[in-house]
C-alpha cells in the first residue's frame, strides 16, 4: 500500500540526510553529477532533461543506458506537482537544502575543508514563480544559481563541467560575469537552447559561406512568449549565421517590432519580403492580417550581415531559414526544424516511451562533456544571444523620465527603438566538429 503524504515526506527528509547507496551497476562506477534546478515538475525542463539521465534515452538511432549517475538535487521551488521528492525515493539520490551542500553531499562544517563530490552540473532553471520586470523579462535565477557554483568552486580550488539551459541571464552584465568566470576558472561550459542541437545536421549553412541577409521564422502557438520562445528562435538564427565566412564578430545594433509595424519595416526592405516568399507560406493571401501578433527582430551584425527573426503565429512556411550568398541570386534554403534526419527522430512505436525526445541531444551532450572535457559548440554563441535578447526587450521599451525602469509609468512600444550594441562585439569560430 502506498505511504500517505506524511509518511511519505518523513522517509524522503530521511533520505536527504543519509549516506548516497550507489545501485548495482556493472563495468567501472559512471560519473556523479548534481542537478540545479528552479522546480522540478510534470513537462518541465527538469522533467524532459533530468528524467533522461535516470531512465536513459534515444539518439541517434539507439536506445542508451545512463551514461552519468545523479547523485544529488537541489530544488528553489516546490510546487504541487513536484516530481523529485518521489523521484529521489525512487533512484536513491539526495536533494539537499543549498547548492552547497549539493555540489559537495554535506553539511557538515566540522569536517574540515570541502571538496566536490560530483564529475558535472546541470543547471535547470526555466519554470517557476519568478517575477517579471518591466521590460517583460521573467527574472530566472541562473546568474544566482550560477554565482553559488563559482564561490563552491573556488572554497574547494576545483571545478567540473557545467551545462546552463537556454540564455545566461536577462541582464547583460549577469550573463557577461557568468562567461567570465568560466574562462577564468577554465571549466567546460556549454549553454543554450535545446534546438539546434536536435536539428537534421544536413539542415545546416554550409561552412565558410559569404551571408549578406538572413531570414528565419518561428511559431509558438501552444505557449508564447518574446523571452522565452525568442530566445529559441534567436540561437537558432545565431547557430546557422555564426557559419558564414569569417566567423562570427558581433552585434552592432538591434530593433524590434509588434504588430502592423512589422508589416510597414518589411515593406521598406524588399529584401526580406523576397525571402518570406521564398520561404513558401503555407497558406495563400498577404500575411497582414493572418498572421496573430506578428513580432520581428532585426539584428545587424559588424560584419554587414543584416538579419531577421519573424515570429508568424498561425502561418507557418514551407521552409524556415532563407539567406542571400554574395554573388547568387537564387536563395539558399533549408529546414532547420526538427526532422526524420536529426539525431532524435524517433520510430513511432518508440514516441511514447521517449516524451519531448529532442532534449536527448542536450543529455547526450552533457553527457560527452562530462566524460572527455570538450564543449560541443562555443559558448560565445549563447553568451551574443543572450545579449541580443536583453537589448531587444530594452529595444521595446520607453522608460519614464522621471521614474526610469518602472512596470507603471514605462511604455511598451510596438515600434522599438533602435539600440546600439557595442557591448556585443563578441569574436568565435566554429568548425564543422561544433554542432
Amino acid at each position: 500500500m502506498m505511504a500517505n503524504r506524511r509518511e511519505f515526506l518523513r522517509s524522503a527528509v530521511s533520505l536527504a540526510g543519509a549516506p548516497f547507496i550507489s545501485p548495482a551497476s556493472q563495468g567501472p562506477p559512471k560519473k556523479k553529477v548534481a542537478a540545479l534546478i528552479s522546480e522540478y515538475r510534470p513537462n518541465s525542463h527538469a522533467d524532459v532533461i533530468v528524467g533522461k539521465i535516470l531512465e536513459g534515452h534515444y539518439y541517434a538511432g539507439q536506445a542508451r543506458e545512463p551514461g552519468v549517475q545523479l547523485v544529488s538535487m537541489y530544488t528553489d521551488q516546490v510546487p504541487d506537482e513536484d516530481m523529485s521528492r518521489e523521484l529521489s525515493f525512487r533512484h536513491r539520490f539526495r536533494i539537499l537544502p543549498s547548492i552547497r551542500e549539493a555540489l559537495t553531499m554535506t553539511s557538515n562544517t566540522s569536517v574540515g575543508p570541502r571538496s566536490l563530490a560530483v564529475d558535472g552540473i546541470l543547471l535547470i532553471c526555466e519554470h517557476g514563480a519568478y517575477p517579471y520586470n518591466p521590460l517583460g523579462q521573467k527574472m530566472y535565477p541562473r546568474y544566482e544559481f550560477f554565482k553559488q557554483v563559482v564561490d563552491v568552486f573556488r572554497e574547494t580550488g576545483q571545478a567540473v563541467p557545467v551545462f546552463n539551459d537556454k540564455h545566461l541571464s536577462y541582464e547583460w552584465h549577469k550573463a557577461k560575469w557568468m562567461y567570465d568566470q568560466s574562462r577564468e576558472l577554465r571549466f567546460p561550459f556549454m549553454a543554450g537552447s535545446v534546438l539546434p542541437l536536435a536539428r537534421d545536421p544536413k539542415a545546416r549553412v554550409p561552412l565558410g559561406i559569404r551571408l549578406e541577409k538572413a531570414v528565419l521564422t518561428w511559431e509558438a502557438t501552444f505557449f508564447d512568449a518574446k523571452d522565452s520562445y525568442g530566445f529559441h528562435a534567436l540561437e537558432r538564427l545565431q547557430s546557422q549565421v555564426e557559419r558564414r565566412d569569417g566567423g562570427e564578430t558581433g552585434v552592432a545594433a538591434v530593433q524590434c517590432f509588434q504588430g502592423d509595424d512589422v508589416w510597414e519595416w518589411t515593406g521598406k526592405n524588399a529584401w526580406a519580403e523576397q525571402l518570406l516568399t521564398a520561404l513558401g507560406p503555407k497558406r495563400t493571401g498577404p500575411l497582414r492580417g493572418q498572421v496573430k501578433d506578428p513580432l520581428l527582430f532585426v539584428v545587424q551584425y559588424r560584419s554587414g550581415l543584416e538579419a531577421v527573426v519573424y515570429r508568424l503565429n498561425g502561418y507557418p512556411t514551407a521552409q524556415s531559414f532563407a539567406a542571400l550568398e554574395a554573388g547568387k541570386a537564387q536563395p539558399l534554403l533549408l529546414n532547420d526544424e526538427r526532422g526524420d534526419g536529426s539525431p532524435v527522430s524517433l520510430p513511432p512505436d518508440l514516441r511514447t516511451r521517449y516524451r519531448h525526445n529532442h532534449f536527448s541531444a542536450v543529455i547526450h551532450l552533457f553527457e560527452q562533456m562530462v566524460l572527455t572535457g570538450r564543449v560541443p559548440h562555443p559558448v560565445e554563441r549563447t553568451l551574443l544571444t543572450s545579449g541580443v535578447l536583453a537589448a531587444l526587450h530594452e529595444s521595446s521599451y520607453q522608460p519614464s523620465p522621471m521614474y526610469g525602469l518602472s512596470m507603471q509609468h514605462g511604455t511598451h512600444l510596438s515600434r522599438g527603438r533602435l539600440i546600439q550594441t557595442p557591448q556585443l562585439g563578441i569574436r568565435y569560430q566554429v568548425s564543422e566538429q561544433d554542432i
